[in-house]
């Protein structure tokens, strides 16, 4: 199984970049979004549910950033809009197959090398 993530790189504030992270393997439940800045601890970002019908966000995120599934295509997707310098991390997406939707990184037990983004002034 693995969780191959897509689509980082060097924005300016206010840009917009879309993330994806594609599942190859096996399918789950519940696919969410965390992401790691220089110095601090990985964050939760947002989570979806299968049917793309439930979704959490960090309530830094709220607002701005869109979460997304294609079950067909075997990929969750992160819309990032109105990006801020804090936004600049490595973004990991995360699976795991209970239904719940979780904050919590410790419940999620399969991982993605990650992409970084960067968000310049």
């Amino acid at each position: 199984v693995q969780l191959q993530a897509s689509g980082g790189g060097l924005v300016q504030a206010g840009g917009s970049l879309r993330l994806s992270c594609t599942t190859s393997g096996r399918s789950f439940n519940t696919m969410a979004w965390f992401r790691q800045a220089p110095g601090k601890e990985r964050e939760f970002v947002s989570a979806i549910n299968w049917s793309g019908k439930n979704t959490i966000y960090a309530e830094s995120v709220e607002g701005r950033f869109t979460i997304s599934r294609d079950n067909a295509k075997n990929t969750v997707y992160l819309q990032m809009n109105s990006l801020k310098l804090e936004d600049t991390a490595i973004y990991y997406c995360a699976a795991r197959q209970p239904t719940v939707l979780s904050r919590y990184r410790g419940q999620y037990n399969v991982w993605g090398q990650g992409t970084q983004v960067t968000v310049s002034s």
